[in-house]
């Protein structure tokens, strides 16, 4: 029956990009999640909208240069360019729509009942617009720089996502000129939010204004003589992707540097216009932005949706945020531990959030003041402006450590913080290569080589998320630390392939792109399709980001249709449709959303009794898979591996935060049971590691 099947039709899979908007959808309900602290619930929306943001400066930025160079569609799913940019129009109005109904119906009206007001302009008391224009003219005005259009001030080239006024005048300008609109950009230094002092405030309560609020209340303070008919507000979101031909450039750090400049007046794809603003007025938007009408976005609210989140911060209202945690640190991990010793003992496997991301930093100091350590490698994708990992690997430098470092500057978003730390590695004198030309190197490697007992011994950390001590306490990831030969060896030949440009010899037991990974993933999913067909125990569980790659999909549904059970924890994009008659019925498709964005790689397999789980920095695209450097590591220990699969079984029997995936590319919660157990994972492994640690 296999054989008569196509499992390459394009019908058996679902579109990437509205997978993705799916996702920002789930991410949207979180807002509504009445089992959420009500602050945390507008920073769902907040993410949600950052999310969408990012979506339209690089996937629909991208669909739409495709379809302008003719550039085929290339996609499992077949679906032109054209019509893809069609399905994303329709979904994200819809989600536009949806996330300020939430902001406008829900979230507002229950912060205001509980003394958290975002004062509209109706509502001011005489006292309030005293202050408010007092701040104006003091904070605002003398900031701003209002431009009148006409001949000599064409319309301006805006700033990506910057928040716009569009003003329309009534009367002579001083130069005796008839005056129609300007053109106004809120500078990003001034605050979106502003709170009101305590004395207008009602005892115990909070009372913000919206810059946008100001703005449209004193707008003809700019305008002296003229009259203001009308000031709305408007965001124009540019193609943000860095065009870098790495094939013809001979410094990539220079070129990146130079293109960052230019990021911000990228080609426009996006415009988002106040709803109230006159239909002229906005077709006048339109067409100077160049915009067709399906990619204007009139919104009941501030355009700069994102920026609100700065309530969370401003409210000081402990019960309406996330209870604090403190990470774990197990033993042999404190930071007066001997971590090499303890390493050298035994593996030890981190989870974070969960655990602490000390111990990577503590074992960076601990290499740069041992006279026994020589040399310290690592890579490094996303790591933060102001990274402890980096000042520990200067300090290294500084001691006179062999230090290399490759720096991916092509992490998307993050290349000028990266151009500044390569910078500053380099000062300090340690070597800094920028990975592979073409392939952006994604792995999660650190290497520290020590002599002991007159021999070398290599000491290796290999993680699936990032050096990014901020973003290890909200995503989740595991990290292995170790000092197995092999593995080591293995890692040090990645190194030496990353700066010297040669062929890797045969590897011990890592697995990496763009070389095994892919190959050899698709081995283990046929063992155990062979396993099934011998009647042997069977089983996949894949816990990744997302899922993509043609051939994993189709590898997948051989897998069902030989009675393997698949389980696939996915929290973003998943392009397989699981429950396929005859197809995927053995498939399972869930997504966790919870507190911490889960970020996490790892692929088990039964194996016949023999199971083995793996970790990656790679997820099931074909970009980690095949145009990227990446490693997947064993988890040899049979009680660290098992500890990984209870953490999978627990995300699998989760029923409060899972969503499941339907056939037709949508997702509906678990059910949650009205009397039974309530498995919250995410809660659950705080819980353990609190009683743990």
């Amino acid at each position: 029956m296999e054989n008569s099947i196509d499992l390459s039709s394009p019908e058996l899979f679902l579109n990437r990009e509205i997978s993705l908007l799916e996702f920002n959808w789930r991410v949207l309900q979180q807002a509504l999640d009445p089992n959420v602290p009500l602050l945390e619930r507008l920073n769902y929306l907040c993410i949600s909208s950052t999310n969408l943001d990012e979506f339209f400066e690089v996937r629909v930025a991208g669909l739409i240069q495709q379809l302008e160079i003719g550039d085929p569609y290339l996609e499992a799913d077949q679906i032109s360019a054209q019509e893809v940019l069609r399905l994303i129009s329709a979904r994200a109005h819809e989600l536009v729509e949806e996330q300020y109904t939430v902001l406008n119906e829900v979230l507002l009206p229950e912060l205001e009942v509980q003394g958290i007001r975002v004062l509209p302009r109706a509502m001011w008391t005489e006292q309030h617009n005293a202050w408010l224009e007092k701040y104006f003219q003091e904070e605002i005005l003398p900031i701003l720089s209002p431009i009148g259009l006409d001949s000599a001030h064409p319309f301006p080239r805006l700033l990506n996502k910057s928040l716009n006024f569009i003003v329309s005048l009534v009367g002579k300008d001083a130069f005796g000129r008839d005056r129609g609109y300007a053109i106004l950009q809120a500078p990003r230094a001034l605050p979106r939010v502003i709170q009101l002092p305590a004395e207008l405030s009602d005892s115990g309560q909070y009372h913000f204004v919206f810059l946008s609020s100001i703005i449209h209340a004193f707008a003809e303070d700019l305008f002296f003589g003229m009259k203001v008919k009308g000031c709305y507000q408007f965001r124009v979101t540019r193609n943000s992707d860095l065009a870098i031909d790495t094939e013809e450039t001979s410094d990539l750090l220079a070129t990146i540097a130079d293109e960052l400049t230019h990021r911000n007046y990228g080609d426009e794809v996006r415009l988002e216009i106040a709803h109230n603003c006159p239909e002229d007025m906005v077709n006048f938007l339109r067409e100077q932005c160049g915009m067709h009408q399906d990619n204007v976005y009139l919104v009941n609210g501030p355009v700069n949706l994102s920026r609100i989140q700065a309530l969370h911060s401003l409210v000081e209202r402990p019960d309406m945020k996330f209870k604090p945690f403190t990470q774990g640190r197990a033993r042999g991990m404190t930071s007066d531990a001997d971590l090499f010793a303890s390493i050298k003992k035994h593996d030890h496997l981190l989870h974070h959030p969960f655990e602490s991301f000390g111990p990577i930093v503590d074992l960076i100091k601990q290499a740069a003041a041992d006279s026994s350590v020589l040399a310290i490698k690592q890579t490094l994708y996303r790591t933060g402006a102001s990274s402890p990992i980096v000042d520990a690997l200067v300090a290294a430098a500084h001691a006179g450590k062999e230090v290399t470092v490759v720096v991916e500057l092509r992490a998307r978003f993050d290349e000028e913080a990266n151009v500044a730390l390569a910078a500053k590695l380099q000062e300090a004198g340690a070597h800094v290569v920028y990975g592979i030309v073409g392939y952006k190197t994604h792995a999660k490697m650190l290497l520290i080589l020590r002599r002991e007992n007159n021999k070398l011994r290599r000491y290796v950390h290999l993680g699936t998320g990032n050096y990014h001590r901020s973003t290890s306490r909200v995503y989740t990831d595991y990290g292995l630390l170790t000092s197995d030969k092999q593995i080591g060896e293995d890692v040090n030949n990645l190194f030496i392939q990353l700066t010297s440009l040669g062929k890797v010899p045969g590897m011990h037991k890592l697995l990496h792109a763009p070389f095994t990974l892919h190959e050899r993933l698709l081995n283990k999913i046929d063992r155990e399709i062979d396993h099934a067909i011998q009647g042997k125990p069977a089983r996949i569980i894949i816990k990744v980001n997302s899922v993509v790659e043609p051939e994993m999909v189709q590898a997948f549904y051989r897998a069902s249709m030989a009675g393997v059970r698949v389980d696939l924890i996915v929290r973003g994009i998943c392009t397989l449709k699981p429950g396929v008659e005859g197809i995927s019925d053995n498939i399972h498709v869930r997504s966790i959303i919870g507190r911490f964005l889960e970020h996490t790689r790892v692929y088990y397999f039964e194996n016949d009794g023999q199971p083995e789980v793996w970790c990656a920095s790679a997820d099931l695209m074909k970009r980690n898979l095949l145009r990227r450097v990446e490693t997947a590591f064993p988890v040899e220990s049979n009680k660290l591996r098992q500890r990984i699969i209870e953490d999978l079984l627990l995300y699998l029997a989760d029923n409060s935060q899972a969503w499941i995936l339907s056939q037709d590319g949508r997702y509906k919660r678990a059910d949650t049971p009205e009397d039974g157990e309530k498995i919250a994972a995410q809660s659950r492994l705080l819980e353990q590691m609190a009683a743990q640690f």
